[in-house]
């Protein structure tokens, strides 16, 4: 069980060699802040791909010359993406962060069949959360990337997420396929497809559907109800129907819920940090934070 970040941030802390992060182009403020934050705490090791004046005047105005910082000087994005993902194929960065590029420019490079980093078929983005009402650190899929799945890749995304939490100590994480009702319904795909991914399973995990949110996290929901599961009142990863009930889901949480998330894409050789301009300053920092986490034991 991962009790809270903290705990994770202690467990990176605590590793004898830093994570190398590369951030691809990396003259941009918002990223370079929740980076230096990250550096400076001893958890990593950044490696900037970018405009180096640029970068140096970044740092300079964060309070930092950037001593010890290696910086590769790279004019153009795609470049700097696709110098990125050498390095993480030859194994000389454990992960890999947007900075100044938009989403898709930086993807179209990274999914490259011959010379990206993609490892399976379905790349999917996991929120992790922290809650002040939930014991434990836990995940949302997708929230992101994959706007309406197919079942199996719902199956596929899963997977990414429980290599994941084996990455971070968690040995059989509890999954909860999502849906409205704990019952099949054929007229409620989401219900016909979680009982059907429960049947066929997923290695690795423990998983129960459908299943509604009540009933996975809180185990007096299912008391009341006589709903017997394992994964009741205990989920660690929570599969939403779709793009949009995910992305509402995490929202929720972090808007109104005094959460906390650090959301990494998983399913390529190393994760990736697509982090909005819009997202917290300390979301950023714990996105490093569990990216350095998997990457380096994935």
């Amino acid at each position: 069980m991962i009790k809270d970040f903290e705990h994770l941030k202690e467990q990176l802390k605590a590793m004898p060699e830093k994570r190398r992060v590369a951030i691809t182009p990396a003259q941009d403020l918002h990223t370079l802040e929740a980076v230096v934050h990250a550096a400076g705490d001893g958890l990593i090791t950044p490696v900037l791909i970018g405009n180096e004046p640029e970068i140096r005047d970044i740092l300079e105005g964060l309070g930092t010359t950037g001593e010890g910082i290696e910086i590769i000087h790279m004019e153009d994005a795609s470049a700097c993406v696709q110098k990125a993902a050498d390095m993480a194929r030859a194994g000389d960065v454990d992960c890999i962060m947007k900075g100044k590029i938009e989403t898709g420019a930086l993807m179209k490079v990274l999914v490259n069949k011959d010379h990206g980093i993609r490892c399976n078929d379905t790349m999917s983005l996991v929120a992790f959360m922290e809650s002040p009402n939930y014991h434990k650190v836990f995940a949302i899929t997708d929230v992101g990337l994959l706007t309406y799945p197919t079942k199996e890749q719902k199956k596929a995304a899963i997977q990414n997420a429980v290599s994941a939490f084996h990455a971070l100590g968690v040995k059989e994480p509890k999954v909860a396929v999502l849906a409205a009702v704990e019952k099949v319904n054929p007229k409620m795909k989401e219900t016909v497809e979680a009982a059907e991914i429960k049947a066929e399973g997923v290695e690795g995990c423990l998983i129960e559907g459908p299943i509604s949110l009540d009933l996975a996290m809180d185990p007096e929901s299912a008391h009341i109800k006589g709903y017997n599961s394992p994964v009741a009142g205990d989920a660690d990863l929570l599969v939403v129907p779709d793009i949009v009930s995910g992305n509402i889901a995490a929202k929720t949480l972090t808007v109104i819920g005094g959460g906390r998330t650090g959301g990494v894409v998983l399913g390529a050789k190393v994760p990736v940090l697509l982090v909005s301009r819009a997202a917290k300053a300390d979301d950023k920092y714990m996105s490093i934070v569990l990216a350095a986490l998997i990457g380096k034991n994935n």
